[in-house]
């Protein structure tokens, strides 16, 4: 194949290899279907890429079955050298058999296999995929009705197959917030799904629902109530699936990057669902993101002193310093930070000695870090400084550390009220 010479006319102008499907937009040009539908997806004001002509939406896309015929031929007659013959292309679906399948699906006796007969057709091709994801297919408002009317009592295999054809759309950012603007009711919905026994159900919800959160607006994120967090983080506690995991960590991390939602996830337990999720010592991207949350989370008194309530709370914050990326130890410093400054009862600081916080701390400042971490992990150490150095817990070396920081403490608290002195002294001096 590599000594054979292709004519440039079988190239598509984009991936510049030989076309399986020719399709020609109305400038003229023909490209691989598969290349210029994943072009013009990609690009809020779809243009040619070759003239660089605006295109209308939706873009026709005409198939050049004279220039695939051509190709096949071609193909065939070079077999000898290794050329490989392209199968005949399925054409996308039209639009008159969807609006057909979706007639079917609103009978209750026939929506199972109407919805089984669509999944089939997005699996059999991209372009399918794309066709039915179009605003004007009207298919994903369909699916999103079946799982949104009367989501308390839909037929759970309908609501599922519902589900995972929205899921395998992948749609866009553009056709997600589209969908929002048109469906307010979105959240409600995936709400009361995730509330539901079924695990693949929940598992599509929470994935749908990731989606959905990283591109709606703030005031609808604000106005998420705890009821749609309490079940995303029961989501993460049944571990109903890796995916789904990864999915309600993002969908927690970007909802609370809002107004009041922190104090919902904490209200609602998240933090004791994080600690035990990191008992088992996830992935390094679980784990960091698990550390993320937790960091987000501990920063008020409340999400505090719940890390601090678990009884492997502080140990596996602590066993995350120096173990996993320097990210992880990053937050995992903020968080003891956190518990320094609102949940630092006797019991606790004398907890931190025990499962090795000071040790961590310790090498921290003598090893290679952030600045900011270890600045963060210094001003922990200058805190309990006076406890830990009475604690049997810490070693010599270490209590050394900390009396060494304790003294520098007095000294800076002295150089600074030299300095202020002084500096009132001199500006009397002059007036």
């Amino acid at each position: 194949m590599e000594d054979v010479e292709v004519p440039s006319y079988f190239l598509c102008p984009i991936s510049l290899q030989i076309m399986r499907d020719p399709v020609a937009l109305p400038t003229g040009i023909t490209y691989d279907r598969e290349g210029i539908e994943r072009w013009l997806s990609c690009n809020k004001s779809p243009t040619c890429p070759v003239t660089n002509q605006p295109m209308p939406k939706p873009v026709d896309l005409t198939p050049n079955h004279t220039l695939r015929r051509l190709i096949q031929a071609w193909c065939t007659a070079n077999a000898f050298r290794g050329v490989e013959r392209f199968p005949t292309p399925r054409p996308p679906v039209d639009r008159a058999l969807l609006a057909s399948l979706i007639e079917d699906a609103r009978l209750p006796h026939s929506r199972l296999a109407a919805l089984k007969r669509l999944k089939k057709l997005i699996s059999d091709s991209e372009s399918n995929k794309r066709v039915v994801a179009t605003t004007a297919s009207g298919v994903v408002d369909f699916l999103l009705s079946v799982v949104t009317s009367n989501v308390e009592n839909a037929e759970q295999e309908h609501e599922e197959e519902a589900l995972s054809i929205l899921h395998a759309l992948q749609l866009s950012g553009d056709e997600l917030r589209l969908l929002l603007d048109r469906n307010h009711g979105l959240f409600e919905a995936l709400t009361a799904t995730m509330r539901k026994s079924n695990f693949q159900s929940r598992a599509y919800a929470v994935l749908l629902a990731k989606s959905a959160v990283s591109v709606s607006p703030p005031d609808t994120l604000l106005g998420l109530p705890e009821e749609f967090f309490k079940e995303v983080i029961k989501v993460l506690r049944d571990r109903v699936s890796h995916q789904a995991t990864c999915a309600a960590l993002k969908v927690l991390y970007a909802a609370c990057q809002w107004g009041w939602n922190t104090a919902k996830a904490v209200e609602v337990g998240a933090v004791k669902v994080l600690v035990e999720l990191l008992l088992d010592e996830p992935e390094k991207k679980e784990s960091e993101m698990m550390l993320v949350l937790l960091d987000d989370l501990s920063r008020g008194p409340k999400g505090a002193a719940q890390v601090v309530s678990h009884a492997a709370g502080v140990a596996v914050v602590s066993r995350s310093i120096l173990r996993v990326t320097p990210g992880t130890t990053e937050r995992a410093v903020r968080v003891l930070h956190s518990i320094s400054r609102h949940a630092a009862t006797p019991e606790v600081v004398e907890d931190m000695a025990q499962v090795g916080v000071v040790s961590k701390l310790c090498l921290l400042l003598s090893g290679e870090c952030e600045r900011s971490t270890r600045e963060t992990a210094r001003d922990v150490l200058r805190m309990h400084s006076r406890v830990w150095r009475r604690s049997p817990c810490v070693s010599p070396p270490q209590l050394k550390m900390l009396k060494n920081k304790e003294k520098r403490n007095k000294n800076n608290k002295i150089v600074s009220l030299v300095v202020a002195g002084a500096n009132k002294i001199a500006s009397s001096t002059k007036v």
